[in-house]
This record gives C-alpha cells, sequence and structure tokens, in this order.
C-alpha cells in the first residue's frame, strides 16, 4: 500500500482510455500508467455510437489492474470528450445508444434551433460556437426522430457523468462537460432555462450542476465486488480539455495555451467569457473550466488528420516519393509520417485546418484533395506522402497563427509563449513549426497533460495542494518542457 495519498486519473479519449495513478513525493508528481484499453465506435441502428459496455468494461478492467498491482486509490477522477451522452429513465436505465459526434445526425438542424434562436443571439447567451455535434443539435436529432425517447426521459448524463453512475450509483452532472453542448448560460454557469424552453427541450432532463472537486461517492457493492476494493470517485473537470488546460504549466498570464491531440484547442484562461460577435465570427468558442473559469479558445481539427491519412494509407496500396511499398510489407509510423513532411521539398498547399469538410470524410486524403482544388492550391497526388503530410503540417502550424492572432486582436494582449499539453506535443516538426508560424516560443510538455490536470483537481480536493497555483508549479518542477524557438 502507498504510503502517500494516491490518486486515479481515468483518462478517456476517443480511440483509447487509460488508467493513471498520480503520487506527490518530495514535491515532485510522479505518475504510473496502470492500464490502457481500446475506445471504438460502433453501427448501430444505422448511427455511429460509442460502445458504452466495452467502455464500462474497460473502466472495471483497470480499476481491477490498481487491485491486482495492490495499490488502491484514494480517490478515483474520470475525464472524456465533451457532448455526448446517454438519456436515462425514471428507473436509471439507458435509453437507447450513446450516439457519436461524429454521427451526421444533425445535419440540417442549425437551421431549426436558429428559428427558434437566432444564432448571433444563441452565442451572446451560451458563448459556445456552433458545432454541427453540439449538444443542443444532437438533442433536437432526438426529438425529430425518436421523440417518444426524449419524453421517457428522466436525465441526461454527458459520457463521463453515465460511467461515474455505472461506478456509484450517483446520478450527477458536471459543470465543464455541460457548458460543450451549447445550452448552459455563461452569465448564470447554469442551464439557460429560457433556451431550452425555447428550442422546445424538455427541462426535466437537465439536473443541477456540480463542479470539479466535488465528491460523487463511494463504489456500489456489485462494483466492489468486480474490482477488488472501495474507493470514493470524485469529479475532475471531467471534459477532457478543462482537465488540460488545468495542466499548463505557463511561465506567465500572457501565454496561449494548446491541447494537441485528436483536436487541436487552442486559447485562454480568462476569468469571465467574451460574448462579442466578433469572437462569434472568429470562430471561439467559451468552455467553462474549473473555478469558474472560462477557456476562450478555437477547435481546429488536429492530428486528427494525420491519424485518417494514416489509416487510409496503411490499408491500400500506395507510393512514397519513389519507393513503391505495400500495405503488406510495411506500416507507416506516425514518425515515419513526420519525417515525410520535414523531407518534401516541392510546393506545399496551406489550406485552413479547420474547414468542416475534414470533421468525418469518408476519405481524409481525397478531403484534403477537393480542399486544396477548391481554393486553388496545389493539389498533392493521393499517393504522394509526403506532399499530403506537409500539406497538413504547414496548414496546422497557419492555423495555430491565424488563432494567436485573433486572440490577441480580441483581448487586447500580446502573448508571449504558446504552451502545448498532450500527445501532439511530441511532434518535434510540428512544434518547430509552430514556433516559426507564430513567431512565440512554444514549450511542449508534459505529455500527459489530460491525467495531470485531472489529478490535480483530486489532489486539490484532498487538500494535497492549497490552490491551483501551488499545483502547477508542481507540475512546471516534475515534468520535462521542451523549448522551440521562432
Amino acid at each position: 500500500m502507498p504510503t502517500v495519498f494516491c490518486c486515479l486519473a481515468i483518462d478517456i479519449g476517443a480511440s483509447s482510455g487509460r488508467h493513471i495513478l498520480g503520487r506527490v513525493e518530495n514535491g515532485r508528481m510522479v505518475l504510473e500508467e496502470i492500464f490502457r484499453f481500446e475506445n471504438r465506435q460502433v453501427r448501430k441502428n444505422g448511427r455511429d455510437c460509442w460502445d458504452m459496455e466495452n467502455l464500462r468494461q474497460g473502466v472495471l478492467a483497470g480499476l481491477a489492474a490498481c487491485a491486482d498491482r495492490g495499490v488502491v486509490p484514494d480517490t478515483v477522477g474520470i475525464d472524456t470528450w465533451g457532448v455526448d451522452y446517454v438519456l436515462i429513465d425514471d428507473a436509471g436505465n439507458p435509453l437507447g445508444d450513446a450516439v457519436a459526434y461524429r454521427d451526421n445526425r444533425t445535419k440540417g438542424l442549425d437551421a431549426v434551433a436558429e428559428a427558434a434562436v437566432p444564432l448571433p443571439e444563441l452565442y451572446a447567451r451560451t458563448g459556445i460556437q456552433k458545432q454541427p455535434f453540439n449538444t443542443l443539435y444532437q438533442l433536437l436529432a432526438d426529438r425529430r426522430d425518436e421523440p417518444e425517447k426524449l419524453e421517457k426521459a428522466a436525465r441526461i448524463l454527458f459520457v463521463p457523468d453515465y460511467l461515474n453512475y455505472l461506478l456509484t450509483g450517483v446520478q450527477m452532472n458536471e459543470y465543464t462537460e455541460a457548458t460543450t453542448g451549447g445550452l448552459i448560460s455563461a452569465a448564470t454557469r447554469t442551464w439557460d432555462t429560457e433556451l431550452i424552453k425555447r428550442l422546445g427541450l424538455p427541462e426535466k432532463i437537465f439536473a443541477p450542476l456540480s463542479m470539479p472537486g466535488t465528491v460523487v461517492g463511494r463504489l456500489t457493492p456489485a462494483v466492489q465486488k468486480i474490482v477488488g476494493f472501495d474507493t470514493t470517485v470524485v469529479l475532475p473537470a471531467t471534459h477532457d480539455t478543462g482537465s488540460a488546460f488545468l495542466a499548463v504549466p505557463a511561465r506567465d498570464e500572457n501565454a496561449v495555451y494548446l491541447s494537441s491531440g485528436t483536436w487541436s484547442l487552442l486559447g485562454v484562461e480568462q476569468k469571465d467569457p467574451l460574448l462579442t460577435e466578433t469572437a462569434r465570427l472568429a470562430g471561439f468558442t467559451n468552455e467553462g473550466g474549473a473555478f469558474y473559469r472560462f477557456r476562450l479558445l478555437k477547435n481546429i481539427m488536429g492530428l486528427w488528420m494525420i491519424q485518417s491519412v494514416r489509416r487510409e494509407i496503411n490499408g491500400v496500396n500506395y507510393v512514397a516519393g519513389r519507393e513503391a511499398r505495400t500495405a503488406a510489407d510495411k506500416k507507416w509510423s506516425f514518425a515515419e509520417l513526420e519525417q515525410a513532411a520535414r523531407d518534401h521539398r516541392g510546393p506545399v498547399a496551406v489550406i485552413d485546418a479547420g474547414d468542416p469538410a475534414f470533421l468525418c470524410p469518408d476519405s481524409m486524403i481525397e478531403a484534403v484533395r477537393d480542399v486544396c482544388r477548391r481554393d486553388g492550391k496545389p493539389v498533392p497526388a493521393p499517393d504522394d506522402v509526403p506532399a499530403l503530410m506537409a500539406t497538413i503540417y504547414q496548414s496546422l502550424a497557419e492555423s495555430y497563427r491565424v488563432a494567436v492572432r485573433d486572440l490577441s486582436a480580441m483581448t487586447g494582449k500580446r502573448y508571449t509563449s504558446l504552451n502545448i499539453v498532450g500527445g501532439g506535443c511530441k511532434d518535434g516538426y510540428l512544434n518547430a513549426l509552430t514556433a516559426k508560424a507564430t513567431g512565440l516560443p512554444v514549450l511542449a510538455g508534459p505529455t500527459e497533460g489530460t491525467a495531470i490536470g485531472n489529478l490535480l483537481v483530486q489532489f486539490m480536493a484532498a487538500g494535497v495542494f492549497k490552490n491551483l497555483q501551488q499545483a502547477r508549479d508542481c507540475v512546471r518542477e516534475s515534468f520535462e518542457v521542451k523549448e522551440f524557438l521562432p
């Protein structure tokens, strides 16, 4: 058994989940990955859905792995992506599937919402950027396609809320996750009941919100039997970007943050939201953070583009430069794709990495080529991997530059650094391109930003850290940060 307070972060992304133990020893945070499991989407009833039973089993298996190592965490916290949810009936049973945000069921429902609440007003009320997958549009899809399900629903639980419910039997909505859906008032920091009424959604499903640091409860007897111990479940910032931003070891207050993973979330922390029409038109969102802080940030497509191209070229025959390869004899690694981008010497198309065409295309390669063609840019051949990767890398860096420029114009601040956390901070070429494009020193690390932010809230809830500044100081002392100069 550990002699110091031990927390477990269950950090779940679009492709995998991880159980990471954290302790503070001699003033430094020590991490240990205990378990990793696959997250996947499945096709159900004509929709792309999350495999919630697989998620449940993965969460339980990771907890059991702690017991197998003789470690019982004092507290546990779960974070995931935003917007997606499960509807629960009066008996606590799920109603239907947890449809994934990349499903196309919300197509055209933005017009339905805007007929009830004009988009400028919606942004002024919630501060949330219009995205086709926002929870409000998904609920409108439920109202249109399965009105009986919405009528039977007693509660909406976002994905981390639902997983907490499976562990503890307690139904609780966490604030940072709820803000991603576009139904929370930026002024009152709670559900916008007038907005909900105007959209024709049932008020009964929206229960009071709880803040990070709140105790959810102990494990149910059934869960204890499966995992071999009892513990306390605590709310971190259950939205993964909210956790990631908490872990940024910024040197000063004029730092820009970038959570780099499947999505690139670039922005700053603020005490108050920025609800101007300028911010809306520039594509910025105001997500709620821990301690009622706001993240003014822009959603950029991120490493999803690279991940998608890699899946494609590893599944079909392709040519890389002059060297013919096939999926049967060689697979491209992420490191090889990065090197291919570095090695490319021909013309490079720079396009908008935030273009909706890249959200969920049948072929990312063809989506990149189509946008290049549409915008009059050099079109990489479908089998020219170096040109494709150079286009994506340069376009991501340019999108970061534009976002920093727009942030500076809107806030009136001159930013002094760009701080990257998350898996994407390991990509040295993208970091170097970003420093060059933005003209700012790039500070890359820590890699496990989301899990660290999750753990920080648990440590603060337990009194290990007195406040966020002390927690961030510990992060700065505990993890390597690499600097890339412009």
